[in-house]
């Protein structure tokens, strides 16, 4: 069924109102208030699209998510492990302006709503992806491949891992090549 553009176009305003907000203040300090101010919205409507500020979070850092799933399927052929497609640096990259918010979102490991998220729809796209293709394992190695990616992205942004985003960037997509090529049992 056809989205309302509407209400696609007021959930935009509330989303970008929000990470404008989150530029300047932790989530824990921004309010309904001041993201329905900025957005130019009543009150009213932000209830009528989400329930709280976090799944407007959530919902406005989607797009990661789905950057994400794409940047780590942006390859054909056979993928080289020192060589990670151009979408996942750039997804790295980019991930970096808005730290403070991601990590409100996704704890250390992988937890929390954007880190569930981000698991659910890679996993969904790996396995698929894979059964296409007739490689072994497509269950096992999609979940591998999902808990690998969020639990290293998660740990990166709190600071358990130490590295630029070129480096963390190599570093996951060489781990995750490897874990493509799991023979068949």
């Amino acid at each position: 069924m056809p989205q309302d553009p509407r209400a696609a176009r007021t959930r935009a305003r509330l989303g970008r109102a929000l990470l404008q907000e989150c530029a300047q203040r932790p989530l824990a300090d921004v309010t309904v208030a001041a993201v329905v101010r900025r957005a130019d919205v009543a009150r009213a409507t932000f209830y009528l699209h989400y329930p709280d500020l976090e799944t407007l979070a959530v919902d406005a850092c989607a797009d990661v998510v789905r950057d994400a799933v794409d940047a780590l399927h942006a390859w054909r052929g056979t993928p080289d492990p020192d060589r990670p497609p151009a979408d996942l640096c750039a997804f790295f990259d980019r991930i970096a302006a808005h730290t403070g918010l991601y990590r409100q979102l996704m704890g250390p490991g992988g937890s929390g709503p954007l880190g569930h998220v981000l698991h659910r729809d890679l996993r969904a796209r790996s396995r698929t992806e894979r059964a296409l293709t007739g490689a072994p394992l497509p269950d096992l190695v999609a979940s591998a491949v999902a808990a690998t990616f969020v639990g290293i992205l998660a740990d990166w942004l709190h600071g358990v891992l130490d590295a630029p985003p070129a480096e963390i960037t190599h570093q996951v997509w060489r781990m995750l090549v490897h874990l493509h090529r799991v023979p068949a049992p």
